[in-house]
């Protein structure tokens, strides 16, 4: 399962069901894909085919809507 937690931009951010504990989102784009750890701090893990300005970008939208992901992770993995 995947659950996606927002969509902004033609990315799609989401998680992979009981991939790993450290709290991270992957995010998909018609361009490629990247994954984004959040903890202890933001920063890329993976790249697949996208740009430093999308790659950017991204990272701009992770950090304003961090504690939004962060929520979602916990409620995701509570369960």
């Amino acid at each position: 399962m995947s659950p996606t937690v927002f969509r902004e931009r033609g990315y799609r951010f989401y998680f992979f069901s009981r991939e790993e504990p450290r709290i991270h989102v992957h995010v998909y784009h018609s361009n490629g894909e990247a994954k984004f750890w959040l903890e202890p701090a933001i920063e890329l893990a993976q790249n697949y085919g996208l740009s430093a300005q999308e790659l950017h970008e991204i990272e701009s939208l992770v950090r304003l809507r961090e504690q939004e992901i962060k929520n979602a992770w916990r409620r995701h993995f509570s369960s």
